[in-house]
């Protein structure tokens, strides 16, 4: 059965078959469930533990028990199903164990790619990210970008290596294959990841801070994105997902505007920057899963700027002022007591 046309919603889109999820008790993940189910779609989820159980029947899917490792009870439980979504995976820039990272983010890839083949699905998504772009610094970075050939962390060659693995093994089943690359996901629901900057930013009301480009995206654009890639997108292409690119500078004075308080942040000179790699590694060794590491200053220093063109042209993606995404953030923030109200 072929998808009918997307509306400007994105919702009533999608086809009568049930669609099959991994990652729907997540941020991103949640979001793809809850858009799926507004459209009175049936969506099965794979789900780990009793609490995510929960979370997506919450949101309005079927809870499957299973790991991204169990090819079988995948295969099963993706039955009847068109659409494979796979959104699951580590995401985080200072890991303890990195290996863990790249079992999930590579190894559990291709078997998610198997099972959906073993099912007689047409179609897979992949949540890949932009940091498998791995563009030089400086530049505006698309889908057809060059790879620089080294990576900022663990997560970026993870995301990179799974997204290869992803088209790889796609080709070699014969199933149709589309990968998303979401930058920065912010939105309600959000609190770790780099929202701990939004949170600095508002706490600490003369922030530390070096000048950077941040690429964000509203989740709920990068949920549309995930059903129009799913419906509208090339098999065997990857699309930026990326709403806009601001300046650490102006991100700053937008969040003091919509937090109506006064933020001076001091700014640190860019050759000043590598003092603080010392203490970013010190506390990565001493703490394991640290909130800051070299991993994060050396991304956050690189900064990124991506060209989501090909999402709006190809997929028909529209997106949400940084405004209102950043207003929408902070007020969930505040009555979540992240941040002072």
């Amino acid at each position: 059965m072929e998808p009918s046309t997307p509306s400007g919603a994105g919702h009533r889109d999608v086809w009568q078959a049930p669609v099959f999820l991994t990652g729907g008790s997540g941020f991103v993940g949640g979001a793809v469930v809850e858009h799926l189910a507004a459209a009175e779609t049936e969506v099965r989820a794979l789900v780990r533990s009793e609490a995510s159980a929960n979370a997506v029947s919450a949101r309005g899917a079927v809870p499957v028990l299973g790991g991204l490792s169990d090819r079988d009870v995948l295969a099963a439980a993706m039955s009847g199903c068109e659409v494979v979504l796979h959104v699951a995976g580590v995401n985080t820039m200072c890991p303890g164990n990195p290996e863990v990272m790249y079992h999930t983010n590579v190894d559990d890839v291709r078997t998610v790619v198997d099972a959906a083949a073993d099912a007689g699905a047409r179609r897979i998504v992949l949540t890949s990210s932009a940091a498998a772009i791995g563009e030089p610094e400086g530049a505006i970075a698309n889908e057809w970008t060059r790879h620089t050939g080294s990576f900022l962390s663990h997560y970026a060659r993870s995301k990179f290596l799974g997204e290869r693995a992803f088209f790889e093994t796609a080709a070699q089943r014969g199933i149709e294959g589309v990968a998303v690359n979401p930058s920065s996901v912010q939105g309600p629901g959000r609190a770790g990841g780099s929202t701990l900057l939004m949170r600095y930013a508002l706490n600490a009301r003369r922030p530390i801070a070096i000048e950077t480009t941040l690429s964000i995206v509203d989740v709920d654009d990068c949920a549309r994105g995930h059903l129009l890639a799913a419906i509208r997108g090339s098999a065997g292409a990857r699309y930026l997902i990326s709403g806009a690119s601001i300046t650490l500078t102006e991100a700053v004075a937008l969040l003091a505007e919509i937090a109506d308080r006064p933020i001076e942040p001091t700014m640190v000179p860019r050759a000043l920057s590598a003092l603080a790699y010392p203490l970013a590694a010190a506390a990565s060794l001493v703490a394991g899963d640290a909130p800051i590491c070299v991993e994060m200053l050396r991304t956050l220093l690189h900064g990124h700027r991506f060209d989501a063109s090909r999402s709006i042209s190809d997929l028909g993606m529209s997106y949400t002022p940084i405004s209102e995404t950043f207003a929408r953030t902070f007020a969930w923030l505040a009555e979540e007591g992240f941040v002072a109200g």
